[in-house]
């Protein structure tokens, strides 16, 4: 088996949704103290649907890739459906990763999950306004 996966090498080579995200509705970071991986995932939200992602990943070609397929996965998804994505999900749609790329499945899961956390709080702060 290849070291990754073409799929995993397409999202490196030519990320989607690369870049930061103008007035997001939430904004997730996550990073790996032990590999320095960092990712902002910017997210985009109207009537509970995610409608855009967008991130900035500093890291290895797993990093980078899985955060990628992220943004694809979660567009035209809803808040709970979103949620509902693991790190497992990631490294699936991914098309595997070498056991010691696993944490780069988890960085994007806990980046989505940062992201919606952030979308929530900044709903509540509207509705105290």
């Amino acid at each position: 088996m290849p070291y990754y996966s073409e799929k995993l090498l397409d999202h490196f080579r030519n990320p989607r949704n690369f870049g930061e995200m103008k007035d997001p509705d939430g904004v997730g970071r996550a990073g790996n103290v032990v590999c320095g991986d960092v990712l902002e995932l910017y997210i985009k939200v109207k009537d509970n649907v995610i409608t855009n992602a967008s991130f900035m990943t500093f890291g290895c070609a797993a990093a980078l890739g899985t955060s990628s397929i992220l943004t694809e996965m979660i567009k035209g998804k809803t808040i709970e459906e979103a949620l509902e994505i693991s790190n497992q999900t990631v490294a699936e749609q991914a098309g595997g990763l070498p056991p010691q790329k696993i944490h780069c499945s988890v960085l994007a899961e806990e980046g989505l999950k940062a992201a919606i956390d952030d979308y929530k709080k900044r709903q509540v702060e509207k509705v105290k306004k």
